[in-house]
């Protein structure tokens, strides 16, 4: 059973509508029962850092959401603001984040010299995978996926980072340690790309 926690940021009704086309089961988490009876995570996020982490932790899921992760070791995906979640701090705010990733969120930037770009980097943007990460198996590298985002992912150990993407300078759009998973893109608004992705996440 995939959970897609539902705490009143993301799109969960474009996630639950991909994994019901999949035949995989699938809940929106509104509660800590819910939550804990999942095998799998999804951790949706849109919107400032500061918000989306205040709204987990009043959310009353906060302790659930750790406990089954860090403590029982369940895969979860954050998506977009919720990869950004899973870093100790943010450019973007004050509140600390879940810090399950070494890393920092900071606003993107543009090289000395360089023509600026706009802000938010939106839109299709290809990828780079690192092999053999099953996450992101028998995806189309040059089509890649959706974006919208005006903060980067800085992983602090290389070893982390399983896709980087461009816009301005290369950054890290997919992060993985252990059972914890990221992507800075929206694999629910990508198509065939963003289809291949969960089922993936759902199945390895």
């Amino acid at each position: 059973m995939i959970a897609i926690l539902s705490y009143g940021l993301g799109n969960i009704k474009a996630f639950a509508n991909i994994y019901k086309g999949l035949n995989i089961p699938v809940v929106a988490a509104e509660d800590r029962a819910t939550l804990a009876a999942a095998d799998r995570i999804i951790l949706p996020g849109v919107g400032a850092f500061d918000h989306a982490m205040l709204r987990l932790r009043a959310s009353g899921l906060f302790e659930t959401l750790e406990e089954q992760v860090i403590g029982r070791g369940k895969p979860v995906l954050g998506v977009c603001v919720g990869m950004q979640m899973l870093a100790q701090s943010s450019e973007e705010g004050e509140q600390p984040g879940l810090g399950w990733i070494d890393g920092r969120v900071a606003k993107i930037s543009f090289p000395e010299g360089a023509a600026r770009g706009l802000l938010p980097h939106m839109g299709w943007s290809a990828i780079r995978p690192k092999a053999g990460q099953p996450l992101l198996d028998g995806l189309d590298e040059e089509v890649g996926f959706y974006f919208l985002h005006s903060y980067r992912f800085i992983c602090n150990d290389p070893a982390d980072v399983i896709a980087t993407a461009d816009y301005a300078t290369p950054f890290d759009c997919a992060v993985r340690r252990g059972n914890v998973n990221g992507v800075q893109f929206h694999p629910e608004k990508s198509h065939h790309n963003g289809i291949r992705l969960l089922k993936n996440f759902a199945e390895n």
